[in-house]
């Protein structure tokens, strides 16, 4: 199994610069790499990574994607003057060359296929390469927005050809369109692109019709071209989560990608001066997170935009500690995303309703343009205000230090029992005194009739993970328990933090209290339950056809938005002996693995009865290994759709009668 984490970096990549004044390229500028790295450095991380050396690319790579002509055109800058350099750059749109831009060019490409060569090798499980130029602006023939060779798509190009995969996704968070990597793949049905973007109406650069949310892709690619516009400056942690809520990774995991490549713009991060944006470096550790479990692990992160050194280099630091599995840090303050950003979110899903089951209940009526329709020209209130000082100075706090433990995961087979543990875990070992001294007070209090060493054995073991995991000696734990209510009791009296999260998959109830608003339960069962508060979620999916769409949907569209608004310090997962789990372990694995990005990933888990491929996907989930594609989710049942719209209006509409709450559930403007 594939472990560790590649760094791709070589300083020569920084030797090229602007030799004249050009107020748009001017902020393009080598130490946005040697920053980058130099902060891997210092906060010790690039040392826990594994090097990859650089090589150059080759022409026949570079022709991938671009043509003979403009390969033949760059290369005669070698031996340019200034002058002539500066003739050449205008040929082009918001891009300047430099006699050694044509080898650093070719070594941004070779880095990227480096990148690429080691995950899908499985010499290790994913990776970042440091590269300059970017690349997603290039096009088959010309440079384009500081860009000189397409690094990602050539990427997925050479992916395809060299490994022959079917499926290649590729997310684009630069706060700018990578119209280079949508022109090379619109009508090619094996690459789905995402891309979010500031385009306010088509007043920000490059000004294209083609980045609105209405180019869907062509011909056999229609459908898997996904632009998502944002029509405002100042978007938030709460916006990009949206985002991903509700348009990427429904997508992403019906798509089913065989490999991930993210084209890694920190532009879009909060002070950079091009994209005005106001999501925290922390938040592109949760992004990178949830994107992780797609493709059994195997991503490849490249550097693109970022223009403001400080925040370019955070974010770098935390994309790459999610990256090598650091926890991510809490994101506290989350709020309803914006009226744009819902404006767009809703389009865009409603764009896509023909081509993707998972939207395909709503239709193509909510859609509204960007444009005035009339004449085609910005409306006057949509158009940016003017710069300010304000936007210039903007502060906000350094990230907080994300430290790993040595052993990740402690994990409790039932008694007799030999599992294969993934790298990072070990099994719980004895109790000690004060353990068992508390076991007996929690019996005393709560269960003294019961005697029965099957059931209180697992009781020391859940005392024991959580006191680890509160002195934060391990991360997490998984224990197999016979007796469901009496563990899920024990767990909750003992391990009680300020907010817990409890994921219960089962039928009838478990004992936990959730009317004082300090537990939220999500249960996820086979017979229907009357219950319905405010706290708690109750989804009845049966297991059969259309089981693993239901359940990723009710995941993606209801479970993650309300996790991470309440934003607990402890996730509670709970897995009773329904004896129906044919379909349940993989679909847990993937909810395991994408709640991990809460509470700094302490998460106990309490299974009941031994189920060996759920206990090893639990753990995989939990270790941070991969775990195994989902494959096709089929078609979702109409039923479930209503029944999960229904829970989303009522939590919606409940929680707000009393305070301000779960706004990431939103997904429309027409919603109070």
């Amino acid at each position: 199994m594939a472990s560790g984490s590649a760094l791709i970096f070589d300083e020569e990549m920084s030797d090229y610069k602007l030799l004249w004044t050009d107020p748009v390229c001017e902020i393009e500028v080598p130490e946005r790499l040697t920053v980058s790295y130099e902060a891997l450095k210092a906060r010790g991380v690039a040392e826990r990574c594994k090097q990859v050396p650089v090589r150059l690319a080759t022409e026949q790579e570079i022709l991938l994607a671009h043509s003979e002509e403009y390969l033949e055109a760059v290369k005669q800058t070698l031996k340019m003057s200034v002058e002539e350099l500066k003739a050449f750059s205008k040929q082009y749109n918001d891009v300047y060359f430099h006699q050694n831009i044509y080898h650093c060019a070719t070594m941004a490409v070779g880095a990227t296929l480096q990148l690429v060569d080691s995950v899908m090798k499985r010499e290790v499980r994913n990776g970042m390469a440091l590269v300059r130029p970017p690349g997603h602006h290039s096009q088959r023939s010309a440079a384009n927005g500081f860009c000189v060779f397409n690094n990602v798509a050539i990427a997925a190009l050479y992916a395809k050809k060299t490994y022959n995969l079917n499926r290649v996704l590729i997310v684009d968070w630069d706060v700018h369109h990578g119209q280079g990597v949508q022109y090379c793949f619109e009508e090619d049905p094996s690459v789905l692109y995402f891309s979010w973007h500031r385009y306010e109406h088509r007043t920000f650069w490059p000004n294209l019709p083609e980045s609105d949310y209405t180019s869907v892709g062509k011909d056999k690619g229609s459908g898997l071209n996904v632009n998502l516009p944002w029509n405002k400056v100042g978007m938030t942690n709460s916006d990009y989560l949206a985002a991903f809520f509700h348009v990427l990774l429904p997508v992403a995991y019906e798509f089913d990608p065989e490999l991930v490549l993210v084209s890694a713009g920190f532009d879009s991060a909060i002070g950079d001066p091009e994209g005005e944006m106001c999501a925290l470096p922390e938040t592109f550790a949760h992004l990178t997170q949830l994107l992780m479990p797609l493709a059994a692990g195997k991503m490849c992160v490249v550097l693109e935009g970022g223009y403001n050194l400080t925040s370019l280099a955070q974010s770098v630091c935390q994309t790459v500690q999610s990256l090598l599995g650091d926890p991510a840090p809490q994101l506290s303050g989350l709020t309803d995303p914006c009226e744009s950003a819902l404006d767009s979110i809703q389009n865009v899903r409603s764009a896509h309703s023909s081509y993707w089951s998972c939207f395909k209940h709503l239709g193509a009526s909510t859609k509204k343009p960007s444009l005035d329709e009339k004449n085609g020209e910005t409306k006057e209130a949509e158009k940016p205000a003017p710069e300010t000082d304000a936007k210039k100075t903007i502060v906000w706090p350094e990230p907080l230090t994300r430290t790993s433990t040595a052993v990740r995961t402690l994990v409790a087979p039932p008694p007799g029992v030999e599992v294969s543990l993934p790298e990072g875990c070990q099994n719980v070992g004895e109790d000690s005194q004060s353990t068992s001294k508390v076991v007996e007070s929690i019996r005393d209090k709560h269960f003294q009739e019961v005697s029965d060493q099957n059931i209180l054995q697992p009781l020391g073991k859940i005392i024991s993970v959580l006191n680890q995991m509160m002195n934060k000696k391990v991360r997490n734990g998984c224990i197999v328990v016979s007796d469901l209510s009496l563990s899920v009791l024990c767990a909750y009296q003992h391990g009680l933090a300020e907010r817990v999260l409890v994921v219960f998959i089962g039928d009838g109830n478990i004992p936990v209290e959730t009317n004082d608003g300090k537990v939220f339960l999500v249960q996820i069962c086979a017979e229907e339950t009357e219950e319905k508060r405010v706290n708690r979620l109750s989804l009845c999916l049966r297991e059969g056809e259309g089981f693993k769409a239901g359940f990723m949907q009710a995941v993606l569209s209801l479970i993650l938005p309300l996790a991470y608004e309440f934003n607990p310090g402890l996730v509670l997962g709970v897995v009773g002996d329904s004896g129906a789990k044919t379909h349940l372990a993989p679909v847990w694995g993937h909810l395991t693995s994408l709640l991990q990005g809460l509470a700094e990933g302490r998460t106990l888990t309490l299974l009941q009865g031994f189920d060996k491929d759920l206990l090893a996907v639990t753990v995989s989930a939990l270790s941070g290994a991969p775990v195994p594609p989902l494959g096709p989710l089929g078609a979702h049942k109409p039923e479930d759709v209503q029944m999960m719209e229904k829970e989303r209006q009522r939590l919606q509409k409940r929680w707000s009668s009393v305070q301000e709450g779960w706004g990431l559930l939103r997904c429309t403007v027409s919603e109070n």
